[in-house]
């Protein structure tokens, strides 16, 4: 779907709209990325802004998603050249775009008055925050087929031995207990990748000092448990048949099919399914990866995109009255009636739509209890290029779980140095 007016795409500089029009309008401009759904967010929230204010016009510029949008926008913010507002990463990535010079500090600014305090470091440097958070969160976890649960009478675990035992009296039923899709090599790492919640329960630091190289994956009994997971799921007969050369399509249609119980997976993968096959919202759950501490359950997020504005907008404060209606609860009710939520929004008072899927209403309880984590690529910028061809390979049985931890520490040493990071 095409976001909204892009005749302005060869004058969307920074003068761009810095002057008031003769008819006392004002014009915007937002860069997003092509992503469908960062695409319909965008399109949602700016009509809706432009109802409620007609003196003001968005126009809506898109760029490629990955490294080629990433170079976009660090030219665009060096050279001066960039939009009023912009959709970014948040977390490690955002780090890179040297935000004390080149964004505005919103902190302490009425603009942030309803996003949530636990969102805010993924999008804040040196204690300083500059943005506000575009869509949901995703969680990182179980996906599970809720009728396959209540056939066999189970509730979701709290930690590791429940999971276990709840995965032999599926085994027993006949039922595949654990899909892996292992075509699609990236799905491999999420009992490694959504495990963070329980490594940073268990040692707070970790972030810090695996970003200084002075934690390490193989030598943290916690961090090492997302290996010993995979590999136990693989050596007690829990995988479906053919693991190996099965996609992540084959896997969702498996678990809302109810061929499979457990698929570790991020809950954006479910709304794009709903259309086509509707039982997707009410037949599937979430719930967190379980630790050892029943009373430590928490779950591991992926936080959403942030939305900035760079120091060389014209019009500052039109643009954080946009940044504060995208932060707020009439905000995320416009997006929610073109895009399906796959998580909670990080937004205080905004509430999911009656009809959101059941996993992200699963996820909305983890927000509520406040029992999050961001995942480790939100808190450090340290993650190599190897990890889905270890997990991989741990997950099939062929590198044992100590091994694979070891080679995932020496795969990110190589990008730790190109980042320039200190003690590496």
């Amino acid at each position: 779907m095409a976001v909204l007016a892009t005749a302005a795409l060869t004058s969307c500089g920074s003068g761009s709209g810095a002057e008031p029009a003769t008819d006392g309008t004002t014009t915007l401009t937002f860069l997003v990325d092509n992503g469908p759904g960062t695409v319909n967010s965008a399109k949602a929230l700016t009509e809706a802004f432009m109802k409620a204010n007609p003196k003001i016009k968005i126009e809506t510029e898109t760029r490629p998603g990955g490294s080629e949008g990433d170079n976009i926008v660090k030219t665009r913010l060096s050279t001066g050249d960039m939009t009023d507002m912009f959709w970014y990463n948040s977390g490690s990535l955002l780090q890179a775009l040297n935000p004390a010079q080149t964004l505005v500090d919103l902190t302490g600014d009425p603009v942030l008055q309803n996003v949530q305090k636990d969102f805010l470091p993924v999008v804040s440097q040196a204690g300083k925050a500059y943005g506000v958070p575009g869509g949901t969160a995703l969680g990182g976890g179980i996906l599970y087929n809720r009728k396959i649960y209540d056939k066999l009478g189970l509730k979701p675990p709290t930690t590791w031995a429940e999971f276990m035992a709840n995965n032999d009296k599926i085994k027993a039923a006949g039922i595949t207990p654990m899909i892996a899709t292992f075509k699609d090599t990236w799905t491999s790492q999420l009992l490694v990748l959504g495990d963070f919640y329980n490594v940073q329960a268990a040692d707070p630091t970790f972030a810090q000092n695996y970003t200084a190289n002075k934690a390490k994956f193989a030598t943290t009994p916690a961090a090492m448990a997302g290996f010993q997971h995979l590999a136990e799921v693989h050596s007690k007969g829990y995988l479906n048949k053919g693991f190996g050369s099965a996609t992540n399509d084959q896997g969702m249609k498996m678990l809302i099919e109810g061929q499979g119980a457990h698929y570790p997976m991020l809950s954006a993968t479910l709304p794009p399914l709903v259309a086509t096959m509707p039982q997707a919202a009410t037949d599937v759950g979430f719930f967190a990866i379980p630790g050892t501490d029943a009373a430590k359950n928490g779950a591991t997020l992926w936080e959403p995109a942030g939305i900035y504005i760079p120091k060389t907008t014209k019009n500052l404060e039109t643009a954080k009255k946009f940044l504060a209606f995208v932060a707020s609860p009439a905000g995320a009710d416009a997006v929610s009636k073109l895009v399906q939520p796959s998580g909670p929004y990080r937004i205080q008072g905004a509430k999911l739509p009656e009809d959101a899927i059941q996993v992200a209403k699963d996820l909305q309880a983890y927000v509520d209890k406040g029992a999050t984590a961001p995942a480790l690529e939100f808190v450090s910028p340290v993650k190599g290029p190897s990890l889905e061809q270890i997990t991989v390979a741990v997950g099939s049985g062929l590198t044992p779980p100590a091994e694979g931890a070891t080679q995932y520490d020496k795969d990110v040493e190589k990008q730790a140095q190109q980042l320039g990071l200190a003690g590496w």
